[in-house]
Formats: structure tokens, C-alpha cells, sequence
């Protein structure tokens, strides 16, 4: 039996891909593990929206194979850099054996098998068949008790820095009814969450209607949200969401059904509308606060979170505090920030890259200050108050505790009275929040 190590890079699309792959792989007999020391076969499952990622896999790559008294394993680059960077991969780093396209992950025991049979750098860049097996096996999901669920795939949208319109391809939606057949089998195998995702959950737009006919909504994204609602499965959770197609019906389906969660990441990437012009975001700040005081208006209180990009071309420090003044407006949850970082292919390439990495090191710093504390503001509040969390794994910190999510994606760690603490594992359980720390909740069972 080949055993085989994955490594996955990048967002839940890679994750999700990854679950399939090596679920794909187990059925034909090979051994996924964790140990890659010990592997026959290494894939790497890479990201391509920063250069570091895209770097990280180099290095990885000449770690093994400098590693001469060790077995010499097949080395395998899935995902957004192999289908950007195609048979160059092959120039880039001697020691690739096979590169498969963000398409091709479902052929991954067939491009072993060309190199095992002695094909050279084998390459895959081809169209996903179409009667793809989106199943997961119960031993290969990310989380025993969590699913990602794609519901469209690609991006439509160009934004000036972002490569995933051509790592990914062109928006494409899945018919609602799969989709809602796979939530089914997913609550019938005990799944307690499940995650609709997408690089752009809100632009869905089958060919067909069929499995929404009964359902109303404004658009197809939250017709679809209230048929996925409909099932019964406990959580529901859906990322990335855009601004430009977020709708103010999907706030009105979240506030009708329990089990919609009260999270919504809606990226923004800047509080300046010069730049966002300049990245072609399709959206204003003024539109993008309208669609915040819709959510912060709704009657649970909704989770808010976003992305931020500082240091983007020509961005002036009065674009920067614009973008400060934003965060302060919207207090968002969390945040992620990033450095500008160029990305060959997108058209902001061809701009000056004119913010030196000092400035950008500092905005990322200040940035970092001020939504740390609405960060710290947003987890206080809970202090004392009861949150239902569904109980996924035990701390990596303290082994005695265990580390579930709230609804509003919160992350709880607590101690159990239980003698035997995995026997809350999966379950959805109630937790009074008695303090909070940097990243997380902490509190006792009710």
C-alpha cells in the first residue's frame, strides 16, 4: 500500500479539494498520512494568491529532496499554482515529479499512476469530469463534524491585484438540487455544520432553478440559503461573500432560520474609494456601509468580519485613513490584512508597486493596533453570556480543555466536568463565557 502525504495551502476551496483528493485516493488503496518522512507520494495543494505561498512550496520541495538517506517520495503540485504555472513548474523546481490544474484533483490517482509506470513530469491542466464525485469519506474530512459544501466555482469578478480568475476560470454554479442532496447525506451522517462555499458564495446562478422552486428570495443565492435552511441540518455557514452582489435578502434569511448562522465575511479590501476604483472592486464605500448598517441592524446581532489589502499602488496616507476610519465605523469581529503583494498576470502588475515595503510594514502594524481592539471589544461582549458551540476537537494548548465554534464562527475552549471528554465530541453544547484572550473565548458547561 502507497502512502501518501497532502499538504494544503490556502483558502477552504483548496481544503475542500484536498477532502476529495485524498478521499479519491483512499478508495484506490493508498494510505493518506500524516508524516510525510514516511511517504511514498507527497502532494502539495498550493495557493497562488500571495508570492510567499507560492515560495514556501519551492522550499518544501528542496527540503525533501535534499534529504539524500531518506527515501526519494513522488512529488505532486496541485491547485492554483500548478494551473497558473503549468510545465514551467517543471523548470521552477527539478524536484516536481507530476502538476495537476485546480480541475484535475479528481484524476490524482491517475497521474500517480503515469509516473509510477515511468512517465515523466507529467502534466494535467484539464476540464473537471462531469460526473465528479464531490463525496467526502468520513476519514478524510478537515473536520469529523464540519463539511464544505462548493456551490460555485471561479470568479467573474478581475479585481486588478487578484490571480483567481485565472487559477480558478470563470464562474461556474452547481444545480441547487446536488447541492441540497449533499446537505441531506451530510445530516444523515451525523455532519453537525456545514459550509457553502465559494470564491463568491453570493454570485450563484445556476442554469436551473430546480430544487428552489418553492423557495422565495431576491436573488438565487438566498432562495438557496432557505432551501439548505429547509433540510434541517443544524448550522449553516457560507464564505466568501462580495460586496458588490451582497443582497440585503440574505440578512432577511438569516433572521428567519435558526439555523443560518450570524456570520457574514464580506471582504471590502480598502476604506478609500480612489482605490478601490483602482482595484476595480465594482463597489463604493458608500454602498459597501449601506449593506453594514443592514446586517448591524438585524435583530440577532451578526458576526462581522472582512479583508483588508494596505499598500496597494499609488494608495496615499490619505487613503489609508480612510480605510482606518472604515474599520472604526464597522468594528468588524476580525479581520484579515495583507501587504500589497504583485502578482504576475493581473493587470496591477503592470502599476508602479510605489509603496515601499517599510511604509506597507507600517500600515499593516497600525492596521493590526486599531482592529485588535474592536477585535478585543467584540469577544468581551460575550463575557457572561451563554453560547451554544459545537464541540470539535481538544486544545492544542491545554489538553484538558476542548475547542468547539460558536454560530458566529468564535472559537470556545473550556474545561469539561466530564470523566471522559470526548464523549462531548460533535455535540452541540451550552457554554458560559467567563473570560476572553487574544483569539478566543473561554468559558464553563452548562
Amino acid at each position: 500500500m502507497k502512502k501518501v502525504y497532502l499538504e494544503t495551502f490556502g483558502c477552504q476551496m483548496n481544503v475542500s479539494d484536498s477532502e476529495r483528493a485524498a478521499s479519491s485516493l483512499e478508495s484506490k488503496g493508498y494510505e493518506i498520512i500524516s508524516d510525510e518522512n514516511l511517504a511514498d507520494i507527497v502532494l502539495f495543494n498550493t495557493c497562488s494568491v500571495r508570492e510567499k505561498t507560492e515560495h514556501k512550496l519551492y522550499s518544501k520541495v528542496g527540503k525533501i529532496r535534499s534529504q539524500q538517506n531518506l527515501r526519494k517520495p513522488l512529488i505532486g503540485v496541485l491547485g492554483c499554482v500548478a494551473q497558473l504555472e503549468g510545465e514551467t513548474l517543471f523548470q521552477k523546481s527539478q524536484g516536481i515529479d507530476f502538476v495537476l490544474g485546480t480541475k484535475a484533483v479528481g484524476r490524482v490517482s491517475n497521474a500517480i499512476e503515469e509516473v509510477l509506470n515511468g512517465r515523466k513530469q507529467f502534466l494535467d491542466l484539464g476540464k473537471r469530469e462531469e460526473n465528479y464525485d464531490w463525496s467526502v469519506s468520513e476519514t478524510q474530512r478537515n473536520s469529523p463534524h464540519v463539511g464544505f459544501i462548493p456551490i460555485i466555482e471561479g470568479c467573474n469578478k478581475f479585481c486588478t491585484y487578484c490571480i483567481v480568475p485565472f487559477s480558478r476560470g470563470r464562474e461556474r454554479s452547481l444545480v441547487a438540487f446536488q447541492i441540497i442532496q449533499q446537505v441531506l447525506k451530510l445530516r444523515d451522517e451525523g455532519i453537525k455544520e456545514i459550509h457553502l462555499i465559494g470564491q463568491n458564495v453570493n454570485s450563484y446562478r445556476p442554469k436551473t432553478e430546480e430544487g428552489l422552486e418553492k423557495f422565495k428570495g431576491a436573488t438565487a443565492f438566498s432562495r438557496l440559503l432557505r432551501a439548505v435552511a429547509a433540510t434541517g441540518i443544524e448550522r449553516i455557514k457560507f464564505t466568501t461573500s462580495f460586496p458588490r452582489d451582497f443582497h440585503s435578502d440574505i440578512v432577511d434569511a438569516i433572521n428567519e432560520n435558526e439555523n443560518l448562522c450570524n456570520w457574514v465575511h464580506l471582504p471590502v479590501q480598502s476604506g478609500s474609494n480612489d482605490i478601490l476604483k483602482a482595484m476595480r472592486r465594482g463597489h463604493s464605500i458608500e454602498s459597501y456601509l449601506e449593506k453594514i448598517d443592514k446586517i448591524k441592524s438585524a435583530p440577532e446581532r451578526i458576526s462581522l468580519t472582512s479583508d483588508f489589502i494596505v499598500g496597494f499602488p499609488n494608495e496615499t496616507e490619505k487613503d489609508f485613513r480612510e480605510t482606518l476610519k472604515l474599520v472604526e465605523y464597522c468594528q468588524f469581529d476580525s479581520s484579515y490584512v495583507f501587504k500589497y503583494s504583485p502578482r504576475p498576470g493581473t493587470p496591477a502588475f503592470q502599476m508602479i508597486d510605489n509603496v515601499s515595503e517599510k511604509e506597507k510594514t507600517i500600515r499593516f502594524l497600525e492596521f493590526e493596533k486599531i482592529q485588535k481592539i474592536y477585535q478585543q471589544m467584540a469577544l468581551q461582549s460575550y463575557i457572561n453570556k451563554t453560547v451554544d458551540v459545537l464541540v470539535e476537537k481538544f486544545s492544542s494548548k491545554n489538553p484538558k480543555e476542548l475547542s468547539g465554534h460558536t454560530k458566529c464562527h468564535k472559537v470556545v475552549n473550556f474545561e469539561s466536568k466530564f470523566e471522559r471528554n470526548n464523549e462531548l465530541m460533535g455535540k452541540i453544547i451550552k457554554i458560559k463565557v467567563t473570560k476572553s484572550k487574544a483569539n478566543t473565548l473561554y468559558g464553563n458547561v452548562i
